[in-house]
């Protein structure tokens, strides 16, 4: 019997959804239309013989499968689109840089600035993915520069600042009478943003359980979003569609950030988007 093969199109589509928040969000991102998108995603549920998203009300969540797809996705893309750069060497001057999901929609678009101010022309790629991966991909030399989660890495790297970190959660949300846990909404182990979550609440004798996680942020934002509970998320930028800041927790530090450049990187470069990631890290005032 032949053996299953992912579409990688279809993949491309698929994190685009996690990234995007949805179809048509991923469609307007690709230059596709919503029904090509939906075609791809019914192509990888052949393939698995299961469904990898369901709807919820208007919008649509990942299934336990789907969540585990989109996992491996992203690094099949990795994969795939480092060997097409390395073997075909089609792309001039190109530089890739990775980030987090955490804040990662105020950290590309200053990163990109920075890189085409000193390399005009450039083409900028990106790479999402957790801080332990983008650091062995920095080593491997697939990413040009990096920024992470300093713990969350066994390289410490450059470090950039402090990321500040909010509790939100659904307008009007509150947490139920104590004794009873607060319920929080979390990226699945290994997170340090999770580890950070529940230690603070700990340290303050605040009872909390977790009631719904996912192996990347757009599942974190869906769950959240239905109201079950409350997630910790980065504090830089507007808050997601649908949350607001919850102030009824005791506040959390900003959690080490740390940057990091593959062996010979262009200098002028790696000294812009640092300098970058800084500048929007640093406290105001």
């Amino acid at each position: 019997m032949p053996q299953p093969v992912l579409d990688i199109v279809a993949l491309r589509s698929l994190t685009a959804i996690a990234d995007c928040g949805g179809f048509h969000r991923a469609a307007h991102s690709l230059a596709l239309s919503q029904s090509a998108v939906s075609q791809h995603v019914r192509r990888l549920e052949k393939t698995l013989g299961s469904p990898v998203v369901e709807r919820e009300g208007r919008g649509t969540r990942f299934t336990p499968e789907g969540r585990l797809l989109v996992e491996q996705a992203r690094r099949i893309l990795a994969v795939h689109d480092e060997a097409v750069r390395v073997l075909l060497d089609t792309e001039g001057d190109t530089v890739t840089i990775g980030s987090t999901e955490h804040a990662a929609d105020q950290f590309l678009p200053r990163l990109t600035a920075a890189v085409q101010e000193v390399r005009p022309g450039c083409r900028v790629r990106f790479r999402i993915d957790r801080s332990a991966r983008l650091v062995e991909a920095v080593e491997r030399g697939s990413v040009d520069v990096a920024v992470y989660v300093t713990e969350a890495a066994a390289t410490e790297g450059t470090p950039v600042g402090g990321l500040p970190l909010t509790w939100h959660a659904i307008p009007g949300w509150t947490p139920p009478t104590a004794p009873a846990p607060v319920p929080l909404v979390a990226i699945e182990d290994p997170c340090a943003i999770r580890r950070r979550a529940i230690a603070t609440l700990a340290a303050h004798g605040v009872a909390a359980t977790v009631v719904g996680d996912a192996g990347y942020l757009a599942g974190v934002l869906d769950v959240a979003r239905t109201g079950v509970g409350v997630a910790l998320l980065a504090a830089v930028g507007p808050s997601p569609d649908g949350l607001s800041p919850y102030d009824g927790l005791p506040s959390v530090t900003p959690i080490p950030m740390s940057a990091l450049a593959r062996p010979g990187a262009d200098p002028e470069t790696v000294a812009a988007a640092f300098e970058a990631v800084r500048d929007l890290l640093r406290p105001a005032g």
